[in-house]
């Protein structure tokens, strides 16, 4: 038999003599009659002012009407009202932890998050020997972008609980992003099997399995499959985690599958002139294209010059390449697309790019050819490979698994351009958030 959960101790000994007068206020609460809860539970309040349990029921009714409300104000005095919790005396420890976790809870969903490490490291101060309070200290880290100081957290954790599956995968998940890949593994893979609540997000199989492909073991799609199984891909090879569902999902396009044929048709006969543009830069102004950023090449000289970033118009950048730019301005799916970019890619002979996958399904990236070596170079998008060709576009959609290989004699240009999943209506296109 399951070990049942000891219910909370709430009530300090002063609480137990009005326990009556808080069961009364805490029902109205129960009921969904929000504002008299709160009613209630100032009253008490202002009668006894020591009253831990009476300052949560109001912390908490405030937390219910701020729901109802909308009101950020509201879950501000919430908050408020969770923090003096844990300042009365006496207070039952399992109250000050519900306070203080909401408290935290609250501050993070206000995007508070300084506000909320201060809490999550009163908690932690307080009670030092509680793993998951330091578990939850270290997403507040994440959640500022502070690594180093999560780091910390998850080593502390792991040397006092080494078999806690929260610790390890989100301390795999910082090694992975210190491109620790051998050393990720066993903790994202641990994690993930101990079944711990938490563990089972589709960030921590995405990461076992790049990392698992990158050092050459095939065990990356058990991981996949199992991530598919669980609901966090849309399929084995489609592993994209900002999704639309019910989009078609397919690796390869045809310019008529997509609709958009006015912008391939254009693209396609004005594709020397595009070429031109980004040649100019190159000669000119090498240092305008950056190399590629996210960790994906194995090996190799990658670069790109951006024009278009989240829908978002480089207007310096534009000045380098006026036509191009001009040309796109009549293709909204393009240059609106909040969810890619329009960018030119440059890259070098002996360039591997690793198998990954793209953030989103909500858009389709389409390729044009501008300078393509002889042979040496190509894409694998799912299980199927393809080459450039110049002046002619390739369309895959790059929520899907892929890789490029340049073993050329000389450098590859191809000018790439993100369009919205056509099946997505213009209500989505103005609404989902940018990437």
């Amino acid at each position: 038999l399951a070990k049942k959960k000891k219910k909370p101790k709430l009530l300090n000994k002063f609480d137990k003599t009005i326990k009556a007068e808080l069961d009364a206020a805490e029902k109205l609460r129960k009921k969904g009659k929000v504002e008299e809860a709160l009613r209630a539970f100032e009253a008490l309040v202002n009668q006894y002012p020591q009253s831990p349990r009476a300052r949560y029921g109001k912390a908490q009714s405030e937390d219910d009407l701020a729901e109802k409300m909308r009101s950020n104000e509201m879950l501000q005095q919430a908050i408020n009202t969770y923090d003096e919790v844990a300042s009365l005396p006496n207070v039952p420890s399992d109250l000050i932890k519900l306070s203080l976790k909401r408290e935290a809870d609250r501050q993070q969903f206000l995007g508070r998050m300084r506000g909320s490490l201060v809490t999550l490291q009163k908690l932690v101060q307080l009670f030092p020997g509680e793993t998951s309070f330091k578990n939850d200290l270290g997403v507040g880290y994440l959640l500022i972008g502070d690594n180093s100081n999560a780091k910390k957290v998850y080593e502390e954790v792991l040397s006092l609980a080494p078999d806690d599956g929260f610790a390890k995968v989100h301390y795999g998940f910082i090694l992975k992003a210190e491109n620790k890949i051998a050393e990720s593994i066993p903790y994202l893979q641990e994690g993930l099997e101990s079944g711990d609540p938490g563990t089972d997000d589709g960030r921590f199989y995405f990461h076992l399995g790049d990392a698992l492909q990158r050092m050459g073991d095939k065990e990356a799609y058990k991981w996949y499959e199992l991530g598919y199984q669980r609901g966090h891909f849309a399929s084995v090879w489609q592993r994209s985690l900002y999704n639309v569902k019910g989009l078609k999902a397919q690796p390869w396009w045809t310019a008529r599958e997509t609709g958009y044929t006015e912008l391939v048709k254009s693209l396609e006969k004005n594709w020397k002139l595009i070429r031109d543009e980004g040649l100019a830069v190159m000669d000119k102004k090498s240092s305008l294209f950056l190399p590629e950023d996210e960790n994906l090449r194995e090996k190799g000289d990658w670069s790109q010059f951006t024009l278009w970033q989240q829908g978002r118009k480089n207007e310096n950048a534009c000045k380098s390449v006026p036509k191009t730019c001009t040309l796109l301005e009549r293709f909204p799916e393009a240059t609106g697309c909040r969810r890619g970019q329009i960018k030119y890619s440059i890259m070098h002979p002996g360039t591997h790019v690793w198998p990954h996958t793209g953030p989103t399904n909500c858009r389709l990236r389409m390729h044009l050819g501008l300078v393509i070596p002889k042979e040496g170079c190509r894409i694998r998008c799912a299980q199927e490979n393809r080459n450039w060709e110049e002046g002619k576009v390739l369309i895959f959609d790059d929520s899907f698994e892929h890789e490029v290989w340049q073993d050329a004699e000389s450098y590859r240009l191809i000018f790439i351009v993100d369009v919205w999943h056509p099946e997505l209506t213009a209500q989505q296109r103005r609404t989902l958030p940018a990437i």
